[in-house]
Parts: C-alpha cells; sequence; structure tokens
C-alpha cells in the first residue's frame, strides 16, 4: 500500500465531492511518459483497470474526451463510426489542455474547462473500481463505474485496439 500523502483540492475532486461522490485518492510519484503503466505500477493495481483521460476532436474541432483502459489504444475509425462523427483524431497537447483546464498527464474527465461529451470503453464499466486520473498528475482517484454513465453521463463504447488479457 502506498503511503499516505496530503493531496490537495482539483476541480475534479471539488465538483466529486459538491456532487457527494464518494472516491478514493491514491497519489503516486508522477515519472514524464510514465503514463498509466507507472502509475498501475506504483500503486500495485492492475493497468487495464486504469483508465486513461484522452481529449480527441471531430472533423470540426468539437472536443470529446474518451476514457480508454491503460493497456490498450482507441480506435479513432471505431469510434467515428459508434459516436456518428467522419473522423476523429487525438489533440495537440496544447489544445488539449485548453479544452480540458487540465495538464497533459494529469488530465480528468470531471469538471473540464469545455463541457464536452465523454465516451467510456464499454469493458471499463465491468469493474467494481476504476481508476482515473484527479486532475493533476502523481494522483489517481478511484470511483465505481456507474459514476460515470450517471453523473458524467459518460456513453459506452466499444473501441479499443490491443491483446485482451
Amino acid at each position: 500500500m502506498p503511503k499516505t500523502r496530503h493531496t490537495s483540492e482539483t476541480p475534479a475532486t471539488h465538483w466529486l465531492r459538491q456532487q457527494k461522490i464518494p472516491f478514493g485518492e491514491h497519489p503516486y510519484d508522477y515519472i514524464d511518459h510514465g503514463g498509466a503503466r507507472e502509475a498501475a505500477r506504483q500503486l500495485g493495481i492492475p493497468l487495464h483497470q486504469v483508465a486513461k483521460t484522452l481529449i480527441m476532436e471531430d472533423e470540426q474541432a468539437r472536443p470529446l474526451v474518451v476514457l480508454m483502459h491503460g493497456d490498450r489504444e482507441v480506435s479513432t475509425k471505431n469510434l467515428a463510426r459508434q459516436t456518428g462523427a467522419k473522423k476523429i483524431t487525438p489533440c495537440a497537447p496544447d489544445t488539449a489542455q485548453r479544452h480540458s483546464g487540465y495538464q497533459v498527464g494529469g488530465t480528468s474527465p470531471f469538471a473540464t474547462r469545455k463541457h464536452m461529451p465523454v465516451w467510456v470503453e464499454a469493458s471499463l464499466l465491468d469493474y467494481a473500481t476504476v481508476y482515473l486520473n484527479g486532475g493533476r498528475r502523481g494522483y489517481l482517484i478511484s470511483v465505481t463505474p456507474d459514476i460515470l454513465t450517471g453523473p458524467l453521463s459518460a456513453k459506452a463504447v466499444s473501441v479499443a485496439l490491443g491483446a485482451e488479457d
């Protein structure tokens, strides 16, 4: 178990508290380009249970959020097909930061600067607990998946690329 550290409020945790949504806090030592893999390793949790928060945009530059397993990539072609877009591409880091209000590597799907539709890989919803970024680098939070489809209004899609566990 990681040692307990003081964690400061982020827009995401503020929003969760306002909504009276319970969540766990899981700080870890952020490492550049370590991503979900490094967070899972340090916290001793399965990488497949960690959700990456990705900011993408459609062909009209409308932003959207995608929550994907830490060990999978997004099929943008399948995502476009399932969301009714013609084309979806990842945002450049500065564009993602402008849309979300979070620094890349610390992006949370909660309390983003711009209201964006949220899409979640359907198989993430099978877990009792999902781990995702809490709004800053080196800080994951854990929630039940019903928070994603309920208060966050995420819609399920099946767009994961990568070998199955």
